[in-house]
């Protein structure tokens, strides 16, 4: 935190504001033994020293750009032009905070309506907003926007391939709603759909990596009364048809894989869209354009259907922020990739996945169980899948995820997640770890 340079009259001030005779006045609560406890710590060091320490411990870490990497699940180690960090590190993106007051957030206002332009036409959608807190959030916001949108139904339907976590958000968001969450198998024009469904989910494509055709499952939602909505891979919007074309209500994605690095975990993008006429049940914001009384042009928050905003009985959701930075950093990238990039990324991605996938498949053991997929794909492995993760761990090669993680009793089933980042090296590299460490 920042030091504050008080002066001695500062302080004498601030005290006789408050009633205090003296700084020690202000801590008379807390039992004198306990004011001061002495502090077991080794001797100072200079500046130097600790940042060679510092250095130290995080030479340890395993990242995604010292191995070679495999591990997606969520979080997916994409390309990141360097013109995207150097221009949200600017300090009035940086710093920038809520746009409450346009004459002073235009340039705020217009990265989010660029960023809202550029992912509706990715995502398929006629109207985005800006923004969730990541893709879990904004799926569980699309399903209780669609229960407001259906009054009398009060039963969705959810993959049970969806992201394990991405299902523990959607039951607590709607916890406290008579809704009943269900859960279907395989393809999603299969699920079973009544008079009281307001929501069919798909994923596109799914948590264990498959791909389904959306429109039959679209069409039939419609015929049942009931939103389509799906969650999908934005960069893979790049390549095949988005979801609004194959029929989608709404459409979530994390945004995290367009221009935002893996971080730990976080902070990530949720996005949204949606077709027109939901409009006014979306939460988050809406930027849009305007024009002033002398036709000058300018942005403007167009919608904001949150509690802060409008009566709290009346508000879509008490979602309080957009992931700003995030949007912005997603927004250069869009940008900076345009169509071209965005489509030879993620062509790369499914060329080199298939490429992976042909060389496991041929290892005595394993099987690709995919019919069909983009950039990750499930794979069957002979021995538990954790011990072949903590086997080619000592070789820098992290494998993808043990699906144990989430389902114990699937011991010998591992995820591999493969992006336009892996080179053709790596990807050998993998198989034939993967073949060794299976002896």
């Amino acid at each position: 935190m920042p030091f504050v340079a008080n002066s001695d009259a500062d302080r004498t001030a601030m005290l006789a504001a408050i009633g205090a005779k003296s700084v020690e006045e202000l801590f008379a609560d807390i039992p004198a033994g306990r004011r001061f406890p002495k502090l077991d710590l080794p001797e100072p060091l200079s500046e130097l020293e600790v940042l060679r320490e510092i250095e130290s411990m995080a030479s340890r870490n395993v990242t995604a750009s010292t191995c070679a990497w495999f591990l997606g699940a969520g979080a997916y180690n994409h390309f990141i032009p360097a013109v995207v960090p150097a221009i949200a590190s600017r300090g009035e993106f940086l710093t920038a905070y809520t746009p409450y007051q346009p004459e002073v957030s235009q340039g705020t206002l217009q990265a989010i309506f660029e960023y809202q332009s550029m992912a509706a036409g990715l995502l398929g959608m006629e109207v985005v907003n800006a923004s969730h807190y990541d893709g879990a959030t904004a799926l569980a916001e699309a399903v209780l926007m669609a229960y407001h949108n259906a009054p009398g139904r009060d039963r969705v339907l959810l993959p049970a391939a969806l992201h394990p976590e991405y299902k523990d958000v959607v039951r607590t968001y709607l916890e406290a709603f008579p809704a009943r969450i269900e859960e279907y198998r395989g393809d999603p024009a299969g699920a079973a759909l009544d008079d009281k469904t307001f929501a069919l989910v798909a994923a596109y494509p799914e948590f264990e990596g498959e791909l389904r055709d959306l429109r039959p499952a679209a069409e039939k939602a419609h015929a049942a009364g009931a939103l389509f909505v799906v969650q999908a891979d934005p960069v893979m919007c790049g390549l095949l048809k988005s979801p609004g074309e194959l029929g989608a209500d709404i459409v979530v994605a994390e945004g995290q894989s367009l221009g935002n690095s893996m971080n730990y975990g976080g902070p990530f993008l949720g996005m949204m869209g949606a077709t027109a006429k939901l409009v006014r049940k979306m939460p988050g914001r809406i930027v849009g354009e305007a024009k002033d009384h002398e036709g000058r042009k300018g942005f403007v928050l167009t919608l904001s259907a949150r509690e802060q905003h409008i009566r709290r009985e009346k508000a879509v959701s008490n979602i309080c922020s957009n992931q700003g930075l995030v949007m912005l950093q997603t927004c250069v990238y869009l940008a900076a990739m345009g169509k071209g990039g965005l489509k030879t990324a993620a062509r790369l991605a499914y060329d080199k996945a298939h490429y992976a996938a042909e060389l496991i498949g041929r290892i005595p053991g394993f099987r690709v169980e995919n019919k069909s997929f983009f950039k990750e794909f499930l794979v069957a492995t002979p021995v538990p899948a954790e011990e072949l993760a903590e086997k080619l761990s000592r070789r820098c090669v992290v494998p993808g995820l043990p699906l144990s993680r989430y389902y114990p009793e699937r011991r010998n089933e591992l995820l591999v997640a493969v992006t336009e980042t892996c080179t053709k090296a790596q990807i050998e590299l993998l198989a034939e770890s993967l073949k060794e460490a299976a002896k």
